[in-house]
Protein backbone atom coordinates (compact mmCIF):
# COMPACT_ATOMS: atom_id res chain seq x y z
CA UNK A 1 0.00 0.00 0.00
CA UNK A 2 1.31 3.53 -0.48
CA UNK A 3 1.91 5.63 2.03
CA UNK A 4 -0.52 7.94 4.84
CA UNK A 5 -1.17 11.51 4.38
CA UNK A 6 1.54 12.95 6.55
CA UNK A 7 -0.15 16.07 8.55
CA UNK A 8 -3.52 15.40 10.54
CA UNK A 9 -4.98 18.24 7.85
CA UNK A 10 -4.40 16.08 5.04
CA UNK A 11 -4.88 12.65 7.31
CA UNK A 12 -9.01 14.44 7.82
CA UNK A 13 -8.93 14.97 4.18
CA UNK A 14 -8.43 11.27 3.05
CA UNK A 15 -10.52 9.92 5.57
CA UNK A 16 -13.74 12.03 5.31
CA UNK A 17 -13.49 11.79 1.31
CA UNK A 18 -11.92 8.48 0.32
CA UNK A 19 -13.45 6.62 3.48
CA UNK A 20 -16.97 8.06 4.28
CA UNK A 21 -17.79 9.87 1.44
CA UNK A 22 -16.45 7.87 -1.29
CA UNK A 23 -18.66 5.04 -0.79
CA UNK A 24 -21.82 7.42 -0.83
CA UNK A 25 -20.87 8.82 -4.46
CA UNK A 26 -20.24 5.46 -5.91
CA UNK A 27 -23.63 4.10 -5.76
CA UNK A 28 -24.14 5.69 -8.62
CA UNK A 29 -21.90 3.47 -10.27
CA UNK A 30 -22.21 0.52 -7.86
CA UNK A 31 -25.92 -0.45 -7.29
CA UNK A 32 -29.04 -1.61 -9.80
CA UNK A 33 -30.75 1.90 -9.14
CA UNK A 34 -29.74 4.49 -10.90
CA UNK A 35 -28.35 2.26 -13.78
CA UNK A 36 -31.93 0.98 -14.01
CA UNK A 37 -33.03 4.82 -13.66
CA UNK A 38 -30.31 5.55 -16.95
CA UNK A 39 -31.45 2.03 -18.74
CA UNK A 40 -35.25 3.71 -18.28
CA UNK A 41 -34.53 6.53 -20.53
CA UNK A 42 -33.22 4.07 -23.25
CA UNK A 43 -29.60 3.40 -22.61
CA UNK A 44 -28.57 0.10 -23.03
CA UNK A 45 -25.97 -1.92 -21.22
CA UNK A 46 -23.82 0.08 -18.39
CA UNK A 47 -21.35 2.06 -20.16
CA UNK A 48 -23.58 4.62 -22.20
CA UNK A 49 -25.67 5.66 -19.13
CA UNK A 50 -22.47 5.71 -17.12
CA UNK A 51 -20.45 8.43 -19.81
CA UNK A 52 -23.56 10.43 -20.00
CA UNK A 53 -24.29 10.60 -15.98
CA UNK A 54 -20.51 11.62 -15.57
CA UNK A 55 -20.12 13.71 -18.10
CA UNK A 56 -23.89 15.76 -18.18
CA UNK A 57 -22.57 18.47 -15.71
CA UNK A 58 -20.59 19.12 -18.81
CA UNK A 59 -23.19 19.39 -21.29
CA UNK A 60 -22.76 18.24 -24.85
CA UNK A 61 -19.24 18.36 -24.49
CA UNK A 62 -17.00 16.67 -27.45
CA UNK A 63 -15.75 12.95 -26.53
CA UNK A 64 -12.03 14.66 -26.28
CA UNK A 65 -12.68 16.50 -23.69
CA UNK A 66 -15.07 13.92 -21.66
CA UNK A 67 -11.70 11.94 -22.13
CA UNK A 68 -9.48 14.50 -20.98
CA UNK A 69 -11.24 15.05 -18.01
CA UNK A 70 -11.79 11.23 -17.04
CA UNK A 71 -8.19 10.91 -17.51
CA UNK A 72 -7.55 6.81 -17.60
CA UNK A 73 -9.99 5.25 -19.81
CA UNK A 74 -8.75 3.25 -22.77
CA UNK A 75 -8.54 4.29 -25.66
CA UNK A 76 -11.84 4.90 -27.54
CA UNK A 77 -13.75 4.34 -24.87
CA UNK A 78 -15.16 7.57 -24.10
CA UNK A 79 -15.26 8.12 -28.47
CA UNK A 80 -17.63 4.20 -28.30
CA UNK A 81 -20.52 6.53 -26.10
CA UNK A 82 -19.69 10.58 -26.57
CA UNK A 83 -21.71 11.85 -28.42
CA UNK A 84 -24.23 9.46 -29.23
CA UNK A 85 -25.54 9.44 -25.88
CA UNK A 86 -27.22 12.51 -26.54
CA UNK A 87 -29.56 11.34 -28.99
CA UNK A 88 -31.18 9.25 -26.30
CA UNK A 89 -31.63 11.76 -23.20
CA UNK A 90 -31.05 15.60 -22.64
CA UNK A 91 -28.53 15.90 -19.85
CA UNK A 92 -30.75 17.36 -17.50
CA UNK A 93 -33.28 14.26 -17.91
CA UNK A 94 -29.84 12.12 -17.21
CA UNK A 95 -28.71 14.08 -14.41
CA UNK A 96 -32.29 13.50 -12.87
CA UNK A 97 -32.52 9.72 -13.58
CA UNK A 98 -29.36 9.67 -11.70
CA UNK A 99 -29.83 11.40 -8.92
CA UNK A 100 -33.58 9.44 -8.27
CA UNK A 101 -31.69 6.12 -8.50
CA UNK A 102 -28.81 7.17 -6.57
CA UNK A 103 -31.35 8.24 -3.62
CA UNK A 104 -33.43 5.40 -4.03
CA UNK A 105 -30.26 3.83 -3.58
CA UNK A 106 -29.21 4.85 -0.55
CA UNK A 107 -32.73 4.83 0.90
CA UNK A 108 -32.13 1.37 0.48
CA UNK A 109 -28.99 0.34 1.86
CA UNK A 110 -29.13 2.62 4.94
CA UNK A 111 -33.01 2.04 6.01
CA UNK A 112 -34.23 4.09 8.77
CA UNK A 113 -30.88 5.72 9.36
CA UNK A 114 -32.21 7.94 5.82
CA UNK A 115 -34.92 9.82 7.87
CA UNK A 116 -32.93 10.66 10.78
CA UNK A 117 -31.02 13.32 11.93
CA UNK A 118 -27.30 12.62 10.88
CA UNK A 119 -28.05 12.53 7.65
CA UNK A 120 -30.00 15.99 7.45
CA UNK A 121 -26.90 17.28 9.72
CA UNK A 122 -24.18 15.71 7.58
CA UNK A 123 -26.02 16.87 4.16
CA UNK A 124 -25.58 20.66 5.30
CA UNK A 125 -22.00 19.90 7.09
CA UNK A 126 -20.67 18.23 4.04
CA UNK A 127 -22.18 21.01 1.40
CA UNK A 128 -20.32 23.15 3.49
CA UNK A 129 -16.87 21.96 2.80
CA UNK A 130 -18.12 21.44 -1.08
CA UNK A 131 -18.78 25.09 -1.77
CA UNK A 132 -15.65 25.63 0.46
CA UNK A 133 -13.61 24.09 -2.06
CA UNK A 134 -11.22 25.71 -4.53
CA UNK A 135 -12.74 25.76 -8.24
CA UNK A 136 -9.33 26.50 -9.89
CA UNK A 137 -8.21 24.15 -12.16
CA UNK A 138 -11.03 21.84 -11.06
CA UNK A 139 -12.98 21.47 -14.22
CA UNK A 140 -15.48 18.41 -13.50
CA UNK A 141 -16.22 20.18 -9.59
CA UNK A 142 -17.11 23.11 -11.22
CA UNK A 143 -19.38 21.58 -13.44
CA UNK A 144 -20.94 20.19 -10.61
CA UNK A 145 -21.23 23.40 -8.61
CA UNK A 146 -22.98 24.69 -11.35
CA UNK A 147 -26.08 22.61 -10.73
CA UNK A 148 -29.08 23.37 -8.41
CA UNK A 149 -28.55 21.47 -5.07
CA UNK A 150 -31.32 19.38 -3.84
CA UNK A 151 -33.22 20.24 -0.76
CA UNK A 152 -34.28 16.40 0.33
CA UNK A 153 -31.72 15.48 2.83
CA UNK A 154 -30.50 12.31 1.15
CA UNK A 155 -30.20 13.38 -2.56
CA UNK A 156 -28.52 16.46 -0.92
CA UNK A 157 -25.91 14.21 0.84
CA UNK A 158 -25.45 12.42 -2.01
CA UNK A 159 -24.96 15.69 -4.59
CA UNK A 160 -22.58 17.09 -1.78
CA UNK A 161 -20.42 13.70 -1.53
CA UNK A 162 -20.28 13.71 -5.02
CA UNK A 163 -19.00 16.95 -5.48
CA UNK A 164 -16.22 16.60 -3.10
CA UNK A 165 -15.56 13.23 -4.83
CA UNK A 166 -14.82 15.04 -7.97
CA UNK A 167 -12.77 17.85 -6.76
CA UNK A 168 -10.71 15.10 -4.86
CA UNK A 169 -10.66 13.41 -8.88
CA UNK A 170 -9.39 16.73 -10.48
CA UNK A 171 -6.42 17.18 -8.20
CA UNK A 172 -5.80 13.51 -8.74
CA UNK A 173 -5.32 14.61 -12.12
CA UNK A 174 -3.52 17.14 -11.29
CA UNK A 175 -1.11 14.89 -9.60
CA UNK A 176 -0.77 12.72 -12.18
CA UNK A 177 0.10 15.00 -14.67
CA UNK A 178 2.77 16.29 -12.59
CA UNK A 179 4.06 13.59 -11.88
CA UNK A 180 4.13 12.41 -15.88
CA UNK A 181 2.21 9.00 -15.29
CA UNK A 182 -0.70 8.88 -17.90
CA UNK A 183 -4.65 7.24 -17.27
CA UNK A 184 -3.17 3.80 -18.18
CA UNK A 185 -0.08 4.17 -16.53
CA UNK A 186 -1.89 4.90 -13.42
CA UNK A 187 -3.88 1.80 -12.99
CA UNK A 188 -0.65 -0.30 -13.51
CA UNK A 189 0.82 1.50 -10.43
CA UNK A 190 -2.41 1.20 -8.66
CA UNK A 191 -2.53 -2.56 -9.00
CA UNK A 192 0.56 -3.09 -8.37
CA UNK A 193 1.00 -0.94 -4.94
CA UNK A 194 -2.49 -3.08 -4.23
CA UNK A 195 -0.47 -6.23 -4.73
CA UNK A 196 -2.49 -7.44 -7.75
CA UNK A 197 -0.78 -7.53 -11.70
CA UNK A 198 -1.90 -5.26 -14.00
CA UNK A 199 -4.03 -8.06 -15.85
CA UNK A 200 -5.70 -8.52 -12.39
CA UNK A 201 -6.84 -4.78 -12.08
CA UNK A 202 -10.30 -4.50 -14.21
CA UNK A 203 -9.83 -1.47 -15.48
CA UNK A 204 -7.21 -2.54 -17.90
CA UNK A 205 -9.39 -5.18 -19.27
CA UNK A 206 -9.84 -3.17 -22.41
CA UNK A 207 -6.16 -2.65 -23.48
CA UNK A 208 -4.86 -5.78 -25.67
CA UNK A 209 -1.36 -8.13 -24.14
CA UNK A 210 0.58 -6.08 -26.58
CA UNK A 211 -1.38 -2.71 -25.32
CA UNK A 212 -0.87 -3.95 -21.59
CA UNK A 213 3.07 -4.95 -22.16
CA UNK A 214 3.59 -1.75 -23.66
CA UNK A 215 2.52 0.21 -20.97
CA UNK A 216 4.12 -1.66 -18.21
CA UNK A 217 7.56 -1.14 -20.27
CA UNK A 218 7.06 2.42 -20.38
CA UNK A 219 7.67 2.34 -16.67
CA UNK A 220 10.03 -0.20 -16.45
CA UNK A 221 12.50 2.23 -18.86
CA UNK A 222 11.61 4.90 -16.62
CA UNK A 223 13.01 2.63 -13.17
CA UNK A 224 9.33 2.79 -11.89
CA UNK A 225 8.62 -0.91 -12.12
CA UNK A 226 11.52 -4.20 -12.23
CA UNK A 227 11.70 -6.85 -14.53
CA UNK A 228 9.24 -8.74 -12.12
CA UNK A 229 6.54 -6.26 -12.39
CA UNK A 230 6.69 -5.17 -9.24
CA UNK A 231 7.00 -1.59 -7.97
CA UNK A 232 10.34 -0.50 -7.30
CA UNK A 233 11.60 1.77 -4.79
CA UNK A 234 11.13 4.46 -7.48
CA UNK A 235 8.18 3.41 -8.23
CA UNK A 236 6.71 3.02 -4.75
CA UNK A 237 7.85 6.81 -3.72
CA UNK A 238 5.98 8.25 -7.31
CA UNK A 239 2.53 6.37 -5.98
CA UNK A 240 3.34 7.97 -2.73
CA UNK A 241 3.81 11.53 -3.81
CA UNK A 242 1.00 11.14 -6.09
CA UNK A 243 -1.16 10.10 -3.47
CA UNK A 244 0.17 12.84 -0.75
CA UNK A 245 0.06 15.56 -3.43
CA UNK A 246 -3.89 14.64 -3.69
CA UNK A 247 -4.56 14.95 -0.04
CA UNK A 248 -2.44 18.13 -0.07
CA UNK A 249 -5.48 19.37 -2.87
CA UNK A 250 -8.27 18.19 -1.25
CA UNK A 251 -7.68 19.35 2.36
CA UNK A 252 -8.76 23.27 1.85
CA UNK A 253 -12.02 22.10 1.50
CA UNK A 254 -12.74 20.97 5.10
CA UNK A 255 -10.36 23.86 6.59
CA UNK A 256 -14.07 25.66 6.91
CA UNK A 257 -15.07 22.68 9.46
CA UNK A 258 -14.23 23.15 13.12
CA UNK A 259 -12.85 20.20 14.91
CA UNK A 260 -16.25 19.48 16.83
CA UNK A 261 -17.91 19.97 13.41
CA UNK A 262 -15.13 17.66 11.79
CA UNK A 263 -15.95 14.95 14.59
CA UNK A 264 -19.87 15.36 14.62
CA UNK A 265 -19.28 14.65 10.50
CA UNK A 266 -17.15 11.23 11.18
CA UNK A 267 -19.53 10.17 13.55
CA UNK A 268 -22.99 10.79 11.63
CA UNK A 269 -21.49 9.72 8.09
CA UNK A 270 -19.37 5.88 10.04
CA UNK A 271 -22.58 4.23 10.32
CA UNK A 272 -24.25 5.08 6.97
CA UNK A 273 -20.97 4.16 5.16
CA UNK A 274 -20.62 0.59 7.19
CA UNK A 275 -24.58 0.26 5.22
CA UNK A 276 -23.15 0.83 1.98
CA UNK A 277 -22.11 -2.11 0.43
CA UNK A 278 -19.57 -2.22 -1.79
CA UNK A 279 -21.06 -4.28 -4.62
CA UNK A 280 -24.61 -1.99 -3.92
CA UNK A 281 -26.46 -4.72 -3.04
Amino acid sequence: MYATSSTPREALARRLCQELLVPIHEVAYMADEPTEALQALGYEGYWPGYFAARSAPLGKVPAEVVDALFYNFAPGEVAACIPEVWDVATPDAVLAAREQGCVAALRRMVGDLADGPAVARSADLVLRAAFNAPGEGRILYSALRSLPVPDEPVARLWHAATLLREHRGDGHLTALVAAGINGQESHVLHALAHGMTPREFGRLDPLSPDQLAAVVEGLQVRGLVDDDTRLTPAGRATKDRIEALTDTLAAPAYDVLTPAEADQLTADLGPLAEKITPAGH
